[in-house]
């Protein structure tokens, strides 16, 4: 029987001693970790195939986030080298001064404490939020969803074992060995213990945390993302840009679901745009206005606009000007990343201001919202909500901050 209430309890008393190591402590326990990883792939492999033939009716999109190979294990190492490369945040003095009664104050990051991770297919997250949080200093408590539980069990036992092997309690990792739902809702009571959970997965998942959680939540929403071709924008830009962003992986958060044209270039870029797309195996639902320039066309129905596809699929839509570009995105888009094709400064700065997501883009493709793209070694969530952190949450939006006041016998007046 599993005892949540002691699991948590566990991850919380192993946090003040995660959260005291230095830099070099934590990086031999992430460089221990990615060597494991490295010599345990076919153990790795054989789990993951287990969750795999035990799949049944589940779409293409769901199967290709659970399944791992040697080049998706590869990175899940490669992301923990990254890791041990960035500076140690935990100490920065990110603000200091002195007061007229003598105090000297600084403003200093600091751990969270125990991080709770929900999670669904994804078994790499096992690892990049395990990497991240001990790179923080901070406690992680793993609940991964029960089609990947052979996957996320082999990958914690290889992390448990990686760090046992340096004589160090790894009881700041934690994970929630149980297909049980209800623990879940368990875990979410655990405010005592747990300082934030993180719901990674769709919008039932996030809204069940919410409803639920006992502690902080930082919601990590899919991404029904969006790029708007304004009407002065490269079209060869554009065609490479909005492939990418579609098809080059199709079935996670940051493709490409929305694609936006003004109305006074379709007759010159629905044909160019499209017949790239076409030959790259990708449907295409558009308007009427846009169907008037490619042919053999669905039309699409407003509900598609609101769709995460999750697929080879898109959705197109004829637009006015930027301002109804902005309106449409704003009112559709899940937050997480939209973008602009343009050369229209003045379009290029209204579209940056006034569109309400976490990552915005200029001439670039949505598929580079992602912690190792950004520069962070891995992320533990891409964050569609504006408190504590936005977009991609890295080392630094994984800590919070403490003031500390040194004084010499100072009293208050």
């Amino acid at each position: 029987m599993i005892d949540i209430k002691e699991i948590c309890k566990s991850a919380k008393k192993a946090s003040y001693i995660l959260g005291a190591m230095n830099n070099d402590d934590k990086n031999a326990i992430l460089y221990a970790i990615a060597n494991a990883i490295d010599n345990n792939k076919e153990y790795i492999l054989a789990q993951n195939n287990i969750d795999l033939q035990a799949l049944e009716g589940k779409d293409n999109a769901f199967v290709d986030r659970l399944t791992l190979n040697d080049s998706r294990i590869n990175l899940m190492s490669e992301g923990l080298r990254q890791i041990i490369k960035l500076p140690d945040p935990i100490g920065e003095v990110t603000e200091q001064w002195k007061t007229d009664s003598g105090l000297e104050i600084k403003k200093v990051r600091a751990t969270l404490g125990v991080i709770g991770v929900i999670y669904e297919a994804r078994p790499n997250v096992t690892i990049d939020v395990a990497g991240l949080c001990i790179k923080t200093g901070n406690s992680v408590i793993l609940r991964g969803g029960s089609d990947a539980i052979n996957s996320n069990r082999a990958l914690y036992m290889v992390m448990k074992q990686a760090i046992e092997s340096l004589n160090i309690d790894s009881s700041f990792i934690q994970f929630i060995d149980s297909t049980n739902r209800s623990l879940t809702a368990e875990m979410l009571k655990q405010g005592e213990s747990i300082d934030v959970i993180i719901p990674r997965g769709g919008d039932k998942l996030k809204h069940f945390v919410l409803d639920n959680a006992t502690m902080p939540v930082i919601c990590s929403a899919g991404g029904n993302c969006h790029i708007y071709v304004d009407s002065d924008a490269d079209l060869d830009m554009a065609c490479k840009v909005i492939l990418n962003a579609k098809a080059q992986r199709p079935t996670v958060c940051n493709a490409l679901e929305q694609l936006l044209i003004n109305k006074d270039i379709l007759k010159k870029a629905v044909p160019m745009i499209f017949a790239e797309l076409d030959k790259a195996g990708v449907t295409i639902k558009c308007d009427k206005e846009c169907a008037k320039y490619y042919k053999n066309i669905q039309i699409a129905t407003e509900e598609d606009y609101f769709e995460e596809h999750h697929s080879m699929l898109i959705s197109v839509k004829s637009i006015a000007n930027i301002d109804e570009a902005i309106e449409h995105i704003n009112t559709h888009s899940t937050n997480h990343s939209d973008g602009i094709i343009s050369n229209n400064e003045n379009n290029i700065n209204k579209f940056v201001t006034k569109v309400d997501s976490g990552c915005v883009y200029v001439n670039a493709s949505t598929r580079f919202t992602d912690g190792f793209e950004f520069g962070f070694g891995a992320e533990i969530a891409i964050s569609t909500q504006k408190l504590h952190a936005r977009g991609p949450l890295g080392l630094k939006q994984l800590t919070s901050e403490k003031y500390i006041a040194v004084g010499n016998g100072a009293i208050r007046k």
